[in-house]
């Protein structure tokens, strides 16, 4: 089943600008441009610029699925943004705020939104990526996030994929799904925009662990414990934050952690298996060779639960194999070691 036509899209579609050619900018570039948005990719790097241009396809990430005639390749910024009307940024946690203040003197005053498809939070200040925006771009300016449980291969395949796009602003929600939405890749709406991202980013320390696990050799009942005892350290810490807990229990929350625990596209999964069995974090970085946001996340969600007093323990023991050094197997351990409790606590 492959993803449809501009001929099948009924809305009209704006221009779109994606910053960050990436494997996940470039798989929801190559989705608008098919959606009949003349869409522009760009990347810094001007070698990897040169790249996508040449081959007309992303061949370290997305080999053999060719650009859509509507894409565009673009270095640089003031050409990307002319025009636009969609702004997409699927850049690292790491690189968020840098990205924006490239982008701030160069946003066209008539933006629809501003959306990010990044996942994670803001090491230093431990700001989720919509305060971070608000900080860089304003209060009054229309975002959005997109979230959910989707690889980039799938989508730019066009295998069925479902999500959840959030903004406070219903409207824009409304008309973003229609922008994105397609025959095969199906939008959902949110207006609940800080469970989406908590959701999106804490699945990412958990499928650490998860992998952790798996290299160790504990088998799937064990996975399956992490998975449902995560799901529950997502939902303290959401409960605290506020949210709602029906994001928590859709495609942002158990959704994508489902499918991030559990299938080994997933980066950090693999990161956790290259832990699980004796790899060393730098050894497995370098090996997978792009951003794994969990590493990162790790740390901001313990000084978080920490400040907030939430007992996150899988998270906990994340954090210390990445920044205390504790032996994984010692990890996993200590967690079937704790007391025992009622399952609801």
């Amino acid at each position: 089943m492959g993803a449809s036509s501009p001929a099948q899209c009924h809305t009209a579609r704006p221009p779109c600008t994606v910053i960050g050619g990436g494997c996940w900018g470039t798989a929801l570039g190559m989705l608008l441009a098919r959606n009949g948005s003349a869409t522009v990719l760009w990347d810094r790097k001007r070698a990897a610029v040169d790249a996508l241009r040449e081959y007309r396809e992303h061949r370290r990430c997305l080999p053999g699925i060719g650009f859509p005639e509507t894409l565009a390749v673009e270095s640089d910024l003031s050409v990307a943004l002319a025009g636009t009307k969609l702004v997409l940024i699927a850049v690292s946690s790491e690189g968020f705020r840098a990205t924006l203040r490239r982008l701030r003197p160069h946003l066209p005053h008539d933006l629809l939104a501003v959306v990010w498809a990044t996942k994670g939070l803001e090491l230093g200040s431990s700001k989720w990526l919509h305060e971070v925006i608000e900080d860089e771009l304003g209060a009054a300016l229309p975002r959005a996030v997109l979230s959910g449980p989707s690889f980039a291969r799938e989508v730019a395949l066009g295998l069925p994929t479902a999500v959840t796009v959030g903004s406070r602003d219903k409207a824009v929600a409304r008309r973003l799904a229609e922008i994105f939405h397609n025959e095969t890749f199906r939008v959902y709406t949110s207006q609940d925009v800080l469970g989406i991202e908590l959701g999106g980013a804490v699945k990412n320390v958990l499928a650490i662990a998860a992998g952790i696990s798996d290299g160790l050799g504990f088998g799937a009942n064990a996975r399956a414990a992490l998975i449902t005892r995560g799901l529950h350290e997502i939902m303290q810490f959401g409960a605290a934050e506020g949210v709602q807990r029906e994001t928590l229990m859709g495609l942002s929350g158990l959704g994508d952690l489902v499918l991030t625990c559990t299938d080994d596209q997933s980066r950090n999964r693999r990161f956790g298996l290259a832990l699980g069995h004796g790899q060393s974090a730098a050894s497995a970085r370098d090996d997978i060779g792009q951003a794994i946001e969990g590493i990162t996340t790790a740390r901001v969600v313990f000084d978080l639960s920490s400040r907030i007093g939430v007992e996150m323990p899988i998270c906990s023991q994340v954090y210390r194999v990445l920044y205390e050094g504790l032996d994984p197997g010692h990890a996993v351990s200590e967690l079937l070691a704790r007391r025992i409790k009622e399952e609801a606590g």
